[in-house]
């Protein structure tokens, strides 16, 4: 159980509380009620199928976040992309997917973003690098991505910043990334680093404090949230 091997029942939760010396009813409670949400499958164990076991584990750590920092250099968050968008990057990635199998994955991708609309919903502290805004083959659809991020950063817990072209922030720094941070005090951030066919997981206080320190550095070279927004609106109006 120590090692995550096999799941916790109630009733060895309860002879441990009590082993430990955990009397109080709430207390109790609370780390009883803790079992039955950690027994009860996650939403996305209907996409097993097409989910690897590395990303399920993400898929987890993300629906538990209290903050989401990113920062994608080449494409537009997952959590922010549009379904069209969404579904060009999927069948790059798959190019020998059925096309029920692509609709599947961009399903995925779709309902995984719903983690950003409950009032318990997440901080996403985006970065994006300008030129990722311009990776597609059609304008119409690289419109109403814009346009999609623009309406997204309006709600409340979305920061969105995006580092300009000419800038040489993108010089210092190797590949995507994403630090995960809990409410829970006694969790540590976690790191998330996704290759094409595993990932990541960094929780040392030293690889911690290196990207955190990386962020913040691609977020004071970024434009300003206020800054991003009116970038992402003079792209509109150009002319089509």
């Amino acid at each position: 159980m120590e090692l995550g091997r096999v799941g916790f029942k109630r009733r060895d939760v309860a002879d441990l509380l009590t082993l430990y010396g955990v009397t109080d009813v709430r207390e109790r409670e609370a780390f009883l009620a803790l079992v039955h949400r950690a027994n009860v499958p996650g939403w996305w164990y209907q996409y097993s199928d097409i989910v690897p076991s590395w990303f399920e584990t993400y898929l987890g750590l993300e629906q538990a976040s209290s903050v989401i920092r990113t920062y994608q250099p080449h494409v537009v968050p997952g959590l922010l992309q549009t379904p069209e968008v969404a579904r060009a990057l999927i069948q790059l990635d798959h190019p020998s997917a059925s096309g029920e199998d692509i609709e599947l994955r961009v399903t995925l991708r779709m309902t995984r973003q719903e983690v950003l609309t409950p009032p318990e919903a997440p901080h996403l502290w985006a970065v994006i690098d300008e030129t990722a805004l311009w990776r597609s083959d059609s304008r119409s659809v690289m419109r109403a991505q814009i346009q999609h991020l623009l309406e997204m950063a309006e709600l409340p817990n979305i920061t969105l910043q995006v580092i300009p072209i000419h800038s040489g922030a993108y010089a210092t720094v190797g590949g995507p990334f994403t630090i995960l941070r809990f409410s829970e005090p006694d969790l540590p951030d976690i790191v998330y680093l996704e290759h094409l066919t595993s990932a990541l997981y960094l929780d040392k206080t030293q690889d911690v404090e290196h990207y955190l320190m990386v962020m913040d550095r691609l977020c004071v070279q970024a434009h300003p949230p206020a800054e991003t927004t009116t970038l992402l609106q003079k792209i509109l109006q150009e002319p089509q």
